[in-house]
């Protein structure tokens, strides 16, 4: 049984490793800060499924085989980058192709209901609707596709598995633990999108939201391919 030090221990690590921005961050703030509650949501679901994936596949040495096999290790580490540039890149191309299309004019001092044309738009930008399930599916692809999770779970968590336990039923209670913690780090980051959500309305602040996001992802992905 995993004592409570041990607990304490590696919620230390995954706590510290949540706090620190990354993608995961990027992705539930962009899409709280546009308005997209519901979907956000779906993100982080999305998210912890795969940190969950990870958990039960490190528990069950599946993980141990990934890193330790160079071709598939590899593979997953390029359809992750892929996926990162390709997901970045849409958000900078919708936001060149909507600038480049748009004539300039004065801007409404106050959010307004959002046309059919900025609902196609931001569907442009997600690559889904405003739905949770769009969300889930995001955040679950953009987790499982990170071969650097599962090389993180690999050399964390079996040091917390103790000897002659079920491998399994530790495993995912330590996926767990990070699971909590992680969530409710994303209740906060949600609050304060929320926050700051009717000044992010107005189209030139969604435009510069997208551009930080749409780069900050394809970095991501390009130093994913690059083996940073």
């Amino acid at each position: 049984m995993i004592t409570p030090d041990a607990l304490g221990a590696f919620a230390l690590i995954v706590g510290l490793l949540t706090l620190t921005p990354g993608l995961d961050t990027t992705l539930i703030l962009h899409t709280a800060a546009l308005g997209h509650r519901r979907r956000a949501w779906g993100v982080v679901l999305g998210i912890q499924s795969g940190t969950l994936v990870w958990g039960v596949l490190t528990s069950l040495s599946v993980t141990a085989l990934l890193t330790a096999s160079h071709l598939a290790y590899e593979a997953l580490r390029w359809a992750g980058a892929a996926y990162l540039v390709w997901m970045g890149g849409r958000l900078l191309w919708a936001t060149r192709h909507h600038s480049s299309r748009k004539s300039p004019k004065a801007e409404p001092t106050a959010p307004t209901e959002p046309t059919a044309g900025a609902r196609d738009e931001d569907k442009t930008r997600t690559g889904a609707d405003d739905t949770p399930l769009g969300g889930w599916r995001q955040g679950f692809v953009t987790n499982v596709l990170n071969p650097k999770v599962g090389a993180f779970y690999v050399a964390v968590l079996p040091q917390f598995i103790p000897a002659g336990s079920s491998r399994l039923t530790s495993g995912v209670l330590l996926a767990g633990v990070h699971i909590l913690l992680a969530v409710t780090w994303s209740c906060a980051l949600i609050a304060f999108a929320h926050v700051l959500r009717d000044r992010l309305q107005r189209p030139s602040a969604r435009r510069y939201l997208d551009r930080i996001t749409g780069t900050v992802i394809a970095t991501f992905g390009i130093r994913l391919a690059l083996g940073e």
